[in-house]
């Protein structure tokens, strides 16, 4: 699989919806006051003005521009938390991980899956799909229970080498005895080649497939293409 080194850090998209409601809440706010300054100094002194209701509203604003002030502040905690994903996360390009999805890049001329049975079956087919969900490949698999790697190199049933960059999920359809289905894992191989930040946090880039953070399972593992 090919490596690159560089770093690509994104920053995550902002949003906008708390930093205009803090001028139109200023606004609200002094426009009510204006008006609560206007009544009190115009009012009857033989039929003052009930005061409850202002001092209720008075309480409302404040409860809302604490609500305002709080979302800025986890606005700014989340920034910051992405950021620091993607600074711990940085030592990972150049590596080759594990993650918890079924598609991996074809890089290098190959591709990296792990599947995992909960018991043994009587069979077990694997089925190379590209992205439009065409199956490109098939082959038999382990049929014991366990952990199996698979390493598909990037050749169609027809004998066809497929191009570096494109992205490939496996299948696994196993069956047991009765014909009936046994529910597997997949897992893929791939190598980080950039980071990146959005909205969700730090997300590792494998030659086109981006993998949050949260999918790693391991760093330079051992990958069985004996099975």
């Amino acid at each position: 699989m090919t490596t690159t080194t560089g770093v690509n850090v994104t920053p995550p998209a902002t949003t906008t919806s708390t930093d205009t409601g803090v001028p139109d809440f200023t606004s609200n706010f002094n426009t009510f006051l204006t008006l609560l300054t206007t009544q009190l100094q115009n009012q009857d002194p033989l039929s003052p003005v009930d005061t409850s209701q202002f001092t209720q509203q008075l309480v409302g604003f404040s409860e809302v521009e604490q609500q305002i002030n709080t979302n800025k502040n986890l606005q700014q905690l989340i920034q910051l938390q992405t950021s620091n994903e993607a600074i711990a996360a940085a030592p990972l390009v150049g590596q080759t991980i594990q993650y918890s999805d079924a598609t991996a890049p074809l890089s290098g001329g190959a591709a990296g899956f792990s599947y995992s049975l909960p018991s043994n079956a009587a069979s077990v087919d694997l089925l190379v799909e590209d992205s439009s969900g065409n199956v490109v490949y098939s082959t038999s698999g382990n049929i014991n229970a366990g952990n199996h790697d698979f390493v598909w190199d990037g050749k169609t049933s027809a004998g066809v080498q497929m191009p570096d960059g494109g992205q490939y999920t496996l299948q696994v359809v196993a069956k047991d005895a009765s014909n009936n289905p046994i529910t597997t894992t997949v897992t893929s191989y791939g190598v980080v080649n950039g980071v990146s930040v959005d909205s969700s946090g730090a997300n590792l880039n494998l030659s086109g497939v981006s993998v949050p953070l949260s999918e790693l399972l391991a760093i330079n593992p051992t990958i069985n293409t004996s099975l």
